[in-house]
């Protein structure tokens, strides 16, 4: 498994995508997945920028994961968020459920991601769910890149102020010895 980390903005799903296509790689996208399966309450919360409880999204998650072949290689966005969401996901790969094979932390200026996720318009991409997401995101997710690189995961930090195609090929610069 190849995870990407980041804040809403900063490409993982894109790059995501590009990975699983380009290496014929299942991708999970838990912010795709959660716009479809959630609804009432919910919904509303997520579209005000607030993150779901992790439970609910390890449940959720865990369902995904039986639907695919964990022991081909997958890129997985979006999750882990938290100390605990990462902390399951370790007890999975101890498990022998998958390998963690790295992270990738796609990293960008706060003025960046602000400015990409206005442009692209979602209904959930105001200023006051930006400045949630940003809090969140270094209160409570970055912590989860230490608790990995402590792990003995490797994990790469990513300029995702770049193009997509030079952060693509920057992250493919850390696969190919492991693709080959």
């Amino acid at each position: 498994m190849i995870l990407l980390v980041g804040v809403a903005g900063s490409g993982k799903s894109m790059q995501g995508r590009l990975l699983a296509d380009e290496l014929g790689y299942a991708w999970i996208s838990t912010g795709e997945l959660l716009r479809v399966l959630i609804t009432g309450r919910r919904r509303q919360e997520m579209l005000e920028g607030k993150l779901l409880d992790d439970i609910e999204i390890t449940n959720i998650l865990d369902k995904i994961l039986d639907l695919i072949d964990t022991s081909q290689e997958f890129v997985l966005d979006g999750f882990p968020r938290t100390i605990p969401q990462a902390e399951w996901l370790l007890s999975q790969a101890k498990n022998g459920r998958f390998d963690i094979d790295m992270v990738l932390d796609l990293q960008a200026p706060e003025i960046t991601i602000r400015e990409r996720l206005l442009q692209r318009g979602r209904q959930d991409d105001t200023e006051a769910a930006i400045a949630l997401r940003m809090t969140e995101y270094q209160q409570v997710t970055q912590p989860i890149v230490a608790l990995f690189s402590n792990a003995g995961i490797p994990v790469h930090t990513i300029d995702a102020s770049l193009s997509p195609r030079a952060v693509h090929d920057a992250i493919m610069g850390y696969l190919k010895p492991t693709v080959y």
